[in-house]
């Protein structure tokens, strides 16, 4: 009943999708002949001035039409250029989580319940929202004199999204069945992580934690921090930080006026962003211009956490290794790295590999560095790697799309931003910490670790693997033994077994037997 309700909601969505227009925007290009021929069927059920917008605001429409948990969804596809093409994850990109407010007596109750304490007891005050999204509102509170931000899930959501995950999973069971092509992609399993990493956003105690770590990461970073948690007034609906007071990076008038040095804002950004994926392994990764402030000091103060990236010292190393590759030619480094990586099936050509490498690092170096757009090298590497069947990497995917849109706001502070500059200083020290003398003995301090938790565990492991000896031992010696009510349970099984090969050998003589009749 369960799967006959996904098809249900999936043709409402369907049928959504249609009517705003959004299924005759779809490309037929590498897809099934099928998809143009529903194409030519829908185009007339269309609204008409759906036929008149863009694609984008197409797309706007018919996820604002669908609720809260489509929107989230979008926002997870923006993530994934690699599955939906980087024009689609453009649009997606720019869907506003702008959703409507829900009362505040609710809001209220939400908090009692997760805090299990009165409001009365928590906070002076209680405001109402100024800012919805699709998993959560945001109230401003009062503890004594002190103003926080307090924000509180939605009420149903997760319902909803269980229910509404439900079709996704049955439309990529689908896709992974009916187009090949896309089966390198995993798409269930990328619904599956769509559905692990939402769980995590609703629960808001992950977020805070989200936060302290980052922020313990950046204690004595320049230029940047996030909001303070207050852990007493936080739980899985709530959570309450540090009220920010500043202007958002998207107003650059109001920055002006305030006499920030745009330039500089541009490079702090850039490098901020370059120490936490480099040196910590642990990122924001939903840094678009609404979640980022400037405070009155100039420092950099982001927020909405309910998105991280984690890269572990073997991703960071490679990572390192692709762009110092790219940066100084070596194509052949480039191409090894992917397939010591693991991110390209063996049986491809390296040589072959490093020329469509070359074909994306050689434009680079034919353009001032100010105009080079990281958002058309990530669209030509897609074509890269779908022509040598590269496995999809989500902690990389993520990074990169959330490279492109830092990359973009830093662009819109200063228009002739040269990103590659900003990032030597980070980059540069990092390759020269993890790629020369300093990452043998960081080798040898990982390895000396191993080596001391063995020897830990060697009594252990002797004792467990002297246990098994005598065991065998005694079954060499005694033979297989079982319980009694072991015996017992193989006895039935092994009856049961016999019945049903005594019916299946009557059914099958039978069948003979009429065989040799009718011939």
């Amino acid at each position: 009943m369960s799967t006959l309700g996904a098809y249900f909601r999936l043709a409402r969505v369907g049928w959504v999708l249609v009517r705003e227009g959004v299924v005759s925007a779809l490309p037929t290009q590498d897809m099934p002949p099928v998809v143009g021929f529903i194409k030519i069927l829908t185009e007339p059920l269309a609204r008409f001035r759906a036929k008149k917008q863009a694609r984008s605001e197409r797309l706007t429409r018919a996820v604002d039409r669908l609720g809260p948990s489509y929107v989230k969804i979008g926002q997870f596809l923006a993530t994934r250029p690699d599955v939906v093409g980087v024009d689609w994850a453009i649009d997606l990109s720019m869907l506003q989580d702008r959703m409507a407010f829900f009362p505040t007596p609710v809001a209220k109750a939400a908090v009692e319940a997760s805090l299990g304490r009165p409001i009365s007891d928590l906070y002076t005050s209680f405001g109402e929202p100024i800012a919805a999204a699709s998993i959560a509102q945001v109230h401003p509170c009062m503890i004594g004199d002190r103003q926080v931000a307090v924000k509180v899930v939605r009420p149903g959501i997760r319902q909803r999204f269980a229910h509404d995950i439900e079709g996704m999973y049955v439309l990529s069971r689908l896709q992974e069945r009916f187009v090949p092509s896309s089966r390198r992609l995993r798409p269930v399993e990328v619904t599956r992580t769509l559905e692990q990493t939402t769980k995590m956003e609703m629960d808001l105690r992950l977020e805070a934690a989200a936060l302290s770590e980052l922020a313990q990461n950046t204690a004595d970073d320049p230029g940047f921090r996030v909001p303070t948690v207050d852990w007493e007034r936080t739980g899985r609906d709530v959570i309450t930080m540090e009220w920010i007071d500043g202007v958002k990076m998207n107003n650059i008038e109001a920055l002006r006026s305030a006499g920030h040095d745009l330039e500089k804002l541009a490079e702090t950004l850039i490098q901020s962003f370059l120490r936490h994926t480099l040196r910590d392994g642990f990122f924001h990764a939903d840094m678009h211009p609404g979640n980022l402030f400037v405070d009155p000091n100039g420092t950099v103060v982001a927020v909405d956490m309910g998105i991280v990236g984690r890269l572990g010292r073997k991703e960071r190393r490679f990572l390192a290794e692709i762009l110092f590759g790219f940066i100084t030619r070596d194509y052949l480094r480039v191409a090894e790295v992917h397939f010591e990586a693991g991110y390209v099936p063996a049986h491809h050509d390296v040589a072959a590999f490093a020329q469509a490498i070359r074909a994306i690092g050689e434009p680079i170096h034919g353009q001032p560095a100010e105009t080079i757009s990281m958002a058309r090298l990530l669209a030509l590497l897609f074509e890269v790697t779908d022509l040598f069947e590269m496995q999809t990497r989500p902690e990389l995917i993520l990074l990169q799309k959330t490279m492109v849109v830092v990359e973009g706001v830093a662009r819109m502070l200063d228009p002739r931003f040269n990103m590659w500059k900003a990032s030597e200083p980070v980059v540069g020290q990092w390759i020269r910490d993890n790629l020369g003398p300093k990452r043998i003995v960081a080798d040898l301090r990982d390895g000396v670790k191993a080596a001391i938790k063995l020897a830990e565990a060697v009594p252990e492991i002797a004792s467990k693997t002297e246990t098994l000896h005598k065991e065998l031992v005694r079954m060499s010696e005694n033979g297989l033994r079982f319980d009694p009510e072991t015996a017992d349970a193989i006895g039935k099984a092994e009856a049961r077994h016999g019945r049903s090969g005594r019916i299946a050998l009557w059914i099958i003589a039978l069948s003979l037997l009429y065989i040799a009749l009718t011939l």
